[in-house]
């Protein structure tokens, strides 16, 4: 039995298949190959070895004393041969899970994600905003681009823009020649509740359909854009922010990584620098082409009298 190690691993995968089963029908199927195939290889195998591996014309099937000692080595040898199978297969790489609130673009920051890390896969997926505390506590997104506030116990952020609102009327609405809104110009409006980011859609079908005004973030605005209803930015309204969140216990490579492309450090920018940036003191950060304050109508400013 010395010569098993130079015998073909497939061959003795299909011995050992035989020799389970104690059935070549059975056998052959479960290999998917044919029951003659399998018993010339049987045979072969005997000739080569020199010993008889089951005993002949036994019903059912029995293996002799060298066919149980082949089968107990051949096992250890297909254990082998399939763990070193498994150390040679190139590492999948991990996928990193993002996710993002309404409102948010990512497609400036997967397509860089792409060119500087092509063999690691970037799952993006679109969360309602009420859910992106518990996507990123339960383990459902590696990282999440939330809109602020949110509890921070446990959780990275990194303040990333501050977004104008905007107040969102009928595209005849008096208020649509106006260059900038505050909350005195909408005393007598009937507001339409806006508070669910979640639900800005149907608040704008709202205005559209009755009138009135509501007042919602500007990327909210701009991603229900109708041609019946105008937009005009808030003076004395808060601005919203949005940030990048991570569970801070799972701050891994590739989280770092993408913090990175995020913050827009080079391809040869320390990985490191990530974790020195939560801690560095908030600045407020000049306002983004997706997020800051929209370019004025060009209408000539008119404020009502009060």
């Amino acid at each position: 039995m010395s010569r098993l190690e130079s015998i073909d691993v497939v061959r003795l995968r299909w011995f050992v298949a035989v020799a389970q089963e104690l059935h070549f029908a059975r056998a052959a199927k479960s290999l998917h190959i044919s029951r003659q195939k399998l018993s010339h290889t049987v045979i072969d195998l005997e000739n080569e070895l020199g010993t008889k591996l089951f005993v002949p014309g036994a019903q059912p099937t029995q293996l002799t004393d060298d066919g149980r000692e082949l089968l107990e080595q051949a096992r250890e040898i297909l254990a082998r041969a399939e763990s070193a199978a498994r150390r040679d297969e190139p590492e999948v790489p991990a996928a990193l899970r993002v996710g993002f609130v309404p409102g948010v673009t990512v497609s400036k920051w997967t397509r860089i994600w792409a060119e500087r890390f092509p063999d690691v896969p970037l799952e993006v997926s679109a969360l309602a905003q009420a859910d992106q505390e518990a996507a990123l506590r339960t383990g459902r997104v590696d990282m999440c681009f939330v809109r602020l506030p949110i509890d921070r116990e446990g959780l990275s952020a990194i303040p990333l823009y501050r977004e104008v609102p905007v107040v969102v009327v009928q595209k005849e609405h008096p208020l649509s020649v106006f260059d900038e809104v505050r909350m005195a110009d909408l005393a007598d409006e009937r507001l339409q509740d806006a508070s669910d980011v979640d639900a800005v859609g149907g608040a704008l079908e709202l205005v559209a359909a009755a009138g009135g005004a509501a007042i919602v973030p500007h990327s909210l605005a701009r991603l229900h854009h109708r041609r019946d209803l105008v937009y005009r930015p808030m003076l004395d309204v808060p601005d919203t922010e949005v940030a990048l969140a991570w569970p801070a216990d799972r701050t891994t490579d590739l989280v770092e990584e993408f913090v990175g492309v995020v913050r827009g450090r080079s391809a040869r920018s320390s990985r490191g620098q990530a974790r020195a940036e939560q801690n560095e003191p908030r600045k407020k950060p000049a306002a983004k082409k997706t997020g800051g304050r929209p370019a004025p109508a060009k209408k000539p400013t008119r404020r009502r009298g009060r």
